[in-house]
């Protein structure tokens, strides 16, 4: 019986702790505060963690050489997603800007 109502008090203390990680993510967004200036977001910076994350990855999954094709691949990915974040902003930008 005590077994029952430890495991029942575990589940109970989960569920309330989920029910808390979800209502601060979706407040999150909500409480978000927008900048009126452009953001710009560094290319290099962007290279340099996707390098690590797929380094990283690419050594669980291959070895030595996983590592440096996943390093590689993953480089080239942050570049790109960096620079369309920031050709994104800049369109979004010249629209504003247009309607005026």
């Amino acid at each position: 019986m005590p077994m029952r109502q430890n495991v029942k008090k575990k589940n109970i203390v989960a569920m309330l702790l989920v029910l808390v990680f979800v209502m601060l993510t979706l407040a999150a967004d909500g409480l978000a505060h927008r900048r009126p200036y452009k953001h710009h977001h560094s290319k290099t910076k962007g290279a340099v963690i996707g390098g690590v994350a797929g380094a990283v990855g690419g050594a669980l999954i291959g070895g030595k050489k996983g590592a440096a094709i996943g390093a590689g691949a993953g480089a080239g990915t942050g570049y790109l997603v960096q620079r369309h974040r920031n050709r994104k902003h800049r369109r979004h930008i010249s629209r504003r800007n247009i309607r005026r």
